[in-house]
C-alpha cells in the first residue's frame, strides 16, 4: 500500500520535473554571429570587386570587435561594402552595439559622415551583381550626430523595397525613428525584432522607435524614380518578377560607406524552431514552427 507521504513525493518531484522542463522551454537561446577571432561565417560584397575580396581590408577583426577600417584607403569612390552572415533567417531578433569612430575618408558623400547600419532580409553576397552597391534588403539604418541639431538613429531604408507604416504604404526610401540622437564615438545598443514578412520592430536602447509591416520587393531601387538597372543590380530580371511580392526572410548584412564604425556583441535569437512541446528542443519562444528540427530523447 502507498503510503500518503510516498504520493506527496511522488508530486513533488512531478511538479519539480513540470517546473524544470518549463524553465528549459522559456529559457532563451542567444547565439553569437561573431566569434571574436575572425571573419569565420561571414562572406564580403563590396562593389566593384568579387565576392570575399576585401579590399584594402575594409573588414577586420580587433579586440573582439568587426571593424569597418579605411586605414588603407588614399580616397572613396564607388567602394560601398557589406559582410553577410552566411545563414538566412525569417522570424529572429538580433542585437548588437556599435559605435562610430574617427573621421569620414576622403571622397566620401557628406550624407554618409557618421551613417551605416545593418541589412535584414537581404539578399546574399554572391548574388549581387558586381557593381551593386546595395543588397535588396530592409536597411536598420545607424546615423551618429553632428553635435549640431538632432539626428535619430535606427531608422529604415529600403533599398529595393516597400513596407507599411502605420497601414500605408510608405513611399519614402528612408523614414526617421522616434530615437534621440547619439554625438561622439559612444557605444550604442541597438535590436531588431523581425517576424517574416509581417512586422519588423527597430529599438535603440530598450526602446522602440519604429514599426513598420508588410515588407515587400519593389518601389524602385533608392526610390521609385531609380530603377535596379541603374544600381546595377545582379538578375535584374528575375527581381522585376517579383515586384510586390512579400520579403519573408533572408540574410543580416554589415554595412560600410565610408565612415569607420566598429560592431560588437552580435547576437540573434532565431523565433523559428521546435514547437512540439514532447520534443527535447521546444522553445516556448517559437513564433513560427519548423518541426523538422525536433529531437526527442529515447
Amino acid at each position: 500500500m502507498t503510503t500518503p507521504n510516498f504520493k506527496l513525493l511522488l508530486l513533488l518531484l512531478l511538479i519539480s520535473f513540470v517546473s524544470n522542463a518549463q524553465k528549459k522551454a522559456d529559457k532563451e537561446e542567444w547565439q553569437s554571429l561573431f566569434n571574436g577571432k575572425d571573419l569565420t561565417g561571414w562572406d564580403i560584397k563590396i562593389a566593384g570587386h568579387k565576392v570575399n575580396d576585401n579590399y584594402k581590408n575594409t573588414f577586420i577583426v580587433e579586440d573582439n570587435m568587426i571593424r569597418v577600417n579605411y586605414k588603407e584607403y588614399e580616397r572613396f569612390t564607388t567602394e560601398y561594402g557589406h559582410m553577410y552572415y552566411n545563414k538566412p533567417f525569417s522570424h529572429y531578433k538580433i542585437r548588437l552595439q556599435y559605435r562610430f569612430t574617427g573621421n569620414q575618408v576622403p571622397g566620401g558623400a557628406s550624407w554618409n559622415v557618421r551613417n551605416s547600419g545593418i541589412m535584414l532580409h537581404s539578399q546574399s553576397a554572391a548574388s549581387l551583381g558586381l557593381d551593386q552597391d546595395f543588397p535588396i534588403s530592409l536597411e536598420m539604418q545607424y546615423l551618429g550626430g553632428l553635435n549640431a541639431g538632432e539626428r535619430t538613429t535606427g531608422n529604415l531604408c529600403t533599398p529595393g523595397t516597400i513596407v507599411d507604416i502605420d497601414g500605408k504604404l510608405a513611399e519614402a526610401h528612408c523614414i526617421n525613428s522616434t530615437s534621440k540622437t547619439y554625438n561622439g564615438d559612444q557605444w550604442v545598443t541597438a535590436e531588431a525584432i523581425v517576424l517574416g514578412d509581417s512586422i519588423v520592430y527597430h529599438m535603440i536602447e530598450g526602446d522602440t522607435v519604429l514599426v513598420f509591416t508588410n515588407p515587400k520587393i519593389g518601389g524602385g531601387y533608392v526610390g521609385k524614380n531609380h530603377t535596379f538597372k541603374d544600381g546595377k543590380v545582379g538578375g535584374e530580371a528575375e527581381w522585376i518578377k517579383k515586384d510586390n511580392t512579400p520579403l519573408g526572410s533572408g540574410y543580416i548584412a554589415l554595412q560600410a560607406e565610408s565612415h569607420p564604425i566598429d560592431f560588437r556583441n552580435i547576437e540573434l535569437l532565431n523565433l523559428k524552431g521546435c514547437m512540439n512541446p514532447k520534443a527535447s528542443n521546444y522553445k516556448s519562444y517559437y513564433q513560427v514552427a519548423d518541426n523538422t528540427t525536433c529531437t526527442f530523447n529515447k
